[in-house]
């Protein structure tokens, strides 16, 4: 009997050191250096990645590396470049160190699947500045026997894979180091939608869901589960819902937003004022069932215009649905549906093209036809209904405010950003293919 009480006393400290060990997961480079630290990996222009290293640069052209016998070196390049490391599942807080070129640089970065952290941080000759991002890092497996059922597109998605991918953009981009640490206590913010909402792997789609985390402090992470296509019943189907839960921590949020696919007929319909409540219901209880928190989105209009030049409500009574569901489970709600509305009105039935995917022919290599999509947004649109989620968190006093980022200003839908100061780099990849959902 004393055998065994030793053995489980063995086994649980072990535990106990292999979980603490996991949490203090540290990685540390350096660009462009000679003299490297102890506890400090190199990275020059010629570290490329392979899965037997785990770490390396994805060059997309010529990439330079400033050695320094400091650790203010850098690697820098005139196209995209994207630096990846093998990680496990988790929330990381990453530090990065920008800038030190002689020409000066400004640097767009953007994680995983195109989730923009920051834009346009500029650094003068030489200048090097220091910048913390959060990152949800995950895989589909829930536990040993069950993982998400992830469509055949989702299988090439870098936010399924078992790395960290971050994607380095602007002008003369330069990076001179990145310390990553392992950070699962942070509070999550959890996203559950459609195509409206998923991080959309190419260009030139976009949605809010990906455009959400440039406006949120480092003390917080998104973790969008959100999937073109997706309805109420699909999403918990395919096990999305059950590997978000397994995720959720007491005090973590949940975002809903759901009704673009689930109004069609076929086997995912849900009725608005009955079994479309009675699921979104559902979700809530099973939040707070984890100690969680959720928030409730109405989705955003369609761009379809009357004569008058105003929008025709072609979501039905889902929308009201919603706000009433959150009245009844004493819930906040955000109306991007009523924000969006007064957006493209805003901009009207012609220049409001310039937030979705309206693009002429040969926009892109191997388009042979135009672009004309009234659903789905490209990177202005989806950065301004962003802005309107922000926004609503502001106005309502959400505990979510503290997270976001000091100072963001109110934003108002019907005075929307001028396309000629938002400026968004294009990523490499490219797919001209609708991602599904209307």
């Amino acid at each position: 009997m004393k055998h065994l009480i030793l053995v489980a006393v063995i086994v649980f400290l072990f535990s106990g050191f292999s979980q603490a060990k996991d949490n203090q997961v540290n990685s540390r480079f350096t660009f462009g250096t000679v003299k490297v630290q102890k506890g400090w990996t190199k990275i020059e222009s010629s570290t490329l990645y392979t899965a037997q290293t785990g770490y390396g640069l994805v060059p997309l052209g010529e990439i330079t590396s400033n050695k320094t016998e400091s650790k203010t070196g850098f690697v820098s390049s005139k196209k995209p470049f994207y630096f990846e490391v093998n990680l496990p599942e988790g929330h990381y807080v990453i530090e990065l160190t920008l800038g030190g070129s002689p020409e000066g640089s400004s640097t767009t970065l953007k994680a995983e699947s195109r989730r923009l952290m920051f834009e346009n941080v500029k650094t003068a000759k030489g200048e090097f500045v220091k910048k913390t991002i959060v990152v949800d890092v995950r895989t589909p497996q829930i536990n040993t026997d069950e993982k998400i059922k992830l469509k055949e597109r989702e299988l090439k998605y870098l936010n399924w894979d078992n790395k960290l991918t971050l994607e380095f953009n602007g002008e003369n981009p330069c990076v001179s180091a990145i310390e990553i640490k392992k950070a699962n206590d942070l509070p999550t913010i959890f996203l559950a939608g459609n195509s409206t909402v998923t991080d959309q792997e190419n260009e030139p789609w976009a949605s809010w869901g990906q455009m959400f985390p440039r406006f949120l402090a480092s003390n917080v992470v998104v973790a969008n589960f959100a999937e073109s296509g997706e309805t109420l019943l699909a999403f918990k189907r395919e096990k999305r819902l059950q590997k978000l839960l397994s995720l959720m921590k007491k005090g973590d949020y949940l975002f809903i937003e759901f009704a673009h696919n689930d109004q069609k007929p076929g086997g995912n319909h849900l009725d608005p004022f009955t079994t479309y409540k009675a699921e979104v219901k559902m979700y809530i209880a099973e939040v707070r069932k984890k100690g969680g928190n959720v928030i409730l989105v109405t989705s955003m209009n369609r761009r379809q215009f009357d004569e008058a030049g105003k929008i025709i409500n072609t979501l039905g009574d889902y929308p009201e649905a919603m706000r009433q569901t959150a009245a009844e489970e004493k819930v906040p709600v955000i109306d991007l549906n009523a924000m969006s509305k007064d957006f493209y009105e805003a901009m009207g039935p012609e220049n409001s093209k310039k937030a979705f995917v309206h693009y002429p022919a040969n926009t892109y290599p191997g388009q042979d036809k135009a672009l004309a999509d009234n659903t789905h947004f490209n990177p202005y649109g989806a950065y301004e209904l962003a802005r309107c989620i922000v926004s609503a968190i502001i106005q309502q006093k959400l505990d979510l405010k503290k997270y976001l980022i000091d100072p963001v200003t109110v934003f108002d839908p019907k005075y929307p950003d001028s396309m000629t100061v938002f400026h968004w780099y294009e990523s490499p990849s490219v797919n001209l293919i609708k991602p599904d959902g209307n």
